[in-house]
């Protein structure tokens, strides 16, 4: 702790570069597969996230994790609008072999970075309330580190990360037990996005050949 008695501070940067990215991503895609223009997400993102780091070194906790809560709910929106966007334009062929790969790719790993997001955002509070209790011994995932006793240890954004990476190729947790049901409901949803694209890939692999 500091000399005004408060925990030291998670950096939130690795949050904020992993939803600057889907906006990058989402940018690359073809128009046809965003409700407006591609650039869009990506100039609302920038502003609010940085609102959301002012509210965090301003330590208006509360604030920051609705802002927080907002934009999760806008980039989810976005991924699943653009998903459905895409299932309905491949009996058309709108899109071309390349424009699919890159489109699926996208999306796929999108879903990862925005699942990464809301468990780092939810679990335990978040990462706030993580910070105030200095031991993470409670939350809504069982990581390793976890069952070795290690007073100082708390889960960062990568392992959340980690975490979100095993759930889209493996479509499972791997090595982190899932002992809420809010975070068993969401790991399904992510798998089941993750395994429809994939599936989409397939597919459309398939009919070119």
């Amino acid at each position: 702790m500091d000399a005004e008695g408060i925990p030291p501070s998670e950096p939130r940067w690795p949050a904020v570069m992993a939803l600057l990215s889907v906006g990058g991503l989402y940018a690359g895609l073809p128009e046809f597969l965003t409700p407006g223009p591609s650039w869009l997400l990506l100039v609302l993102l920038i502003p609010i996230s940085a609102v959301g780091l002012i509210l965090h070194y301003r330590r208006k906790h509360r604030l920051n994790q609705l802002f927080g809560y907002g934009l999760l709910t806008l980039v989810t929106i976005a991924l699943v609008w653009s998903l459905g966007l895409l299932i309905a334009a491949l009996p058309d062929h709108k899109e071309s072999p390349k424009e699919l790969l890159c489109s699926a790719a996208a999306l796929w790993i999108s879903n990862i970075l925005i699942f990464a997001s809301w468990y780092w955002r939810l679990d335990g509070g978040g990462p706030h309330q993580r910070e105030l209790r200095g031991a993470h011994v409670d939350g809504a995932f069982l990581f390793p580190q976890m069952t070795m006793n290690d007073a100082a240890w708390r889960p960062g954004f990568v392992d959340y990360l980690f975490l979100a990476f095993n759930t889209s190729t493996a479509f499972s947790p791997t090595d982190v037990p899932v002992l809420s049901r809010w975070a068993k409901g969401m790991m399904m949803v992510q798998a089941t996005i993750s395994f429809t694209t994939v599936a989409l890939l397939a597919a459309r692999a398939v009919n070119i050949l």
